[in-house]
Formats: structure tokens, C-alpha cells, sequence
């Protein structure tokens, strides 16, 4: 048995290491994700993320989501959202340029949207679908955003319908004969293959998460290297899958310069100075 100084000793020992520079000691972050799903649903999606984070890191990570996409809107323009935050890659560029956010990770999957529908309409006949019900999930999300643009004339409108509460639901509300069309996800749309493509955005770079600057950097590291390698660790699995995700890989800054710009119809919205 070792003695009482020797154990006094090992305990010092073990203090004074974790006050080393460059040891960050463990800390609670807050980890923000826009509002795709239910407060509820977003627990259950993104706890296993969470937790791996906080395995592979030594930190705790807090979810916090917002009521809707009205809500996150404001609160991202206000600069009040997370430590950490997951999105899409117009609010990603738009973090960075106004708030100065750190891209750590993105999806190795590119996003792009699809206008589906049950009917036999034919590839880019969207005019068929003026006057329609859409579903999509509610400004300013990306997809809202790809529908507005596959709509120029303001005088001929479907009716957008944003009372969905996931992108999965928007599929199911056409099922349901609640809306003609819906303007998904491709990944959301793989799961379809029934369903008819009207529409197909172009590519924008996949979602990311980054990261606020005031984040230590041994932090943000700690973060980046984890999340480039979630898919070696079979716990995460669940979470990835129901993202649509494979892997993170590397975040390119300039693959996001300028994608914010498929804001700048809504309201709030204003040219970075």
C-alpha cells in the first residue's frame, strides 16, 4: 500500500498537470443545430453526437435548439447562438463573415434539394406545380430558400405550406394528400424512390459545424479531430444515419464564401460591411 505522503504526492502531481498550458481542464460548451426537427426529436437525434463528443473530448456539450426557424433566424442574427453550432451552409457563411465562427468539420455529402411529388409531372415542368400545395420546412431554411428561387415570377406562386415538422414529414405529408409536392433533401428523397423529381438544385458544400472564436483553441482542435473521425466509432452510427451523413471531413473556408447570399431575400437580411 502506498503511503500517506506518497499518495499526497500523486494527487499534487495529477492537480498540477491539468493546470499545464495547453491541458484544458473539462468544460460544459453549448452545442447549437438548426431547428429541422421537434425539440424532442433533436434530443433523441443528436444526444448520441453529443456523447461521443464528450468521450472523445473530455467536455460536456449542451443541445441547444431553437422553437423554430423564425426563432433561429433571430437568434443567429443577434449572435446568439452556441459555443458549437451545426447547420447548413448559408447560415454557416453567414456566422463566419459577421460573428467571425471557426469551420472545423463538414459532411463529406454536398447538400442539394429536390421538388418530389407523387404526380406524373415531368423533369423541370414546375410550372405545373403554380398554384399547388408545397410543403417545405419554413424560411429561411435552404430548402425554402431552393423553392423560392424555382418560383421567379411573383405571379405565379404554389402555395407553400411550412406547418411540417421535419423534412421526413414534408415526404409524408404528400403521401397523406396534405400538399402536391414537397421540397426535400436528396438524402430524405433516396428514401423515395417512388416519388416523381420535378426539380434539382444545384450542389451547395454539406453542412458544418464551427465553431465560436472565443472557443480555446486546444478545444476547437479536440472537436475538429473527433468529429474526422466519428465514423470509426460504431455508437455514433444511429446519429449519422439519420442525418444522412457518412463522415466529416475537412471544412474549406472558401467552398462557403458567398452561399449566404440565398439569404438575402428574407427579412434581416443585410450585406456583410
Amino acid at each position: 500500500m502506498p503511503s500517506n505522503a506518497a499518495s499526497k504526492l500523486a494527487l499534487l502531481t495529477l492537480v498540477a498537470a491539468s493546470w499545464l498550458p495547453g491541458r484544458a481542464l473539462a468544460e460544459t460548451y453549448t452545442f447549437s443545430v438548426e431547428p429541422n426537427y421537434t425539440a424532442e426529436r433533436a434530443a433523441e437525434v443528436y444526444q448520441p453526437l453529443l456523447d461521443y463528443l464528450k468521450q472523445a473530448t473530455g467536455h460536456d456539450f449542451k443541445l441547444q435548439t431553437a422553437k423554430n426557424y423564425h426563432f433561429y433566424w433571430s437568434d443567429l442574427r443577434a449572435d446568439r447562438l452556441g459555443d458549437f453550432v451545426f447547420d447548413e451552409p448559408q447560415f454557416t457563411d453567414y456566422r463566419a463573415r459577421r460573428s467571425g465562427y471557426l469551420l472545423l468539420a463538414r459532411t463529406a455529402e454536398n447538400t442539394s434539394y429536390r421538388l418530389v411529388t407523387q404526380d406524373n409531372i415531368p423533369a423541370d415542368a414546375v410550372q405545373e406545380l403554380v398554384g399547388s400545395s408545397i410543403m417545405a420546412m419554413p424560411a429561411p431554411s435552404l430548402g425554402f430558400a431552393v423553392l423560392l428561387e424555382s418560383f421567379p415570377n411573383p405571379m405565379q406562386q404554389p402555395d407553400i405550406r411550412t406547418t411540417a415538422s421535419s423534412w421526413l414529414d414534408c415526404v409524408e405529408q404528400v403521401f397523406s394528400g396534405d400538399a402536391r409536392a414537397a421540397m426535400v433533401p436528396a438524402y430524405i428523397s433516396d428514401l423515395y424512390p417512388n416519388l416523381m423529381v420535378v426539380k434539382q438544385s444545384s450542389e451547395f458544400p454539406g453542412p458544418a459545424v464551427s465553431a465560436r472564436p472565443t472557443v480555446p483553441e486546444d478545444v476547437r482542435v479536440a472537436v475538429r479531430d473527433a468529429l474526422l473521425k466519428i465514423h470509426e466509432d460504431q455508437s455514433a452510427f444511429q446519429a449519422m444515419a439519420e442525418l444522412g451523413i457518412t463522415q466529416f471531413v475537412t471544412a474549406n473556408r472558401a467552398e462557403y464564401d458567398g452561399v449566404e447570399r440565398m439569404l438575402r431575400g428574407f427579412f434581416g437580411y443585410s450585406e456583410a460591411r
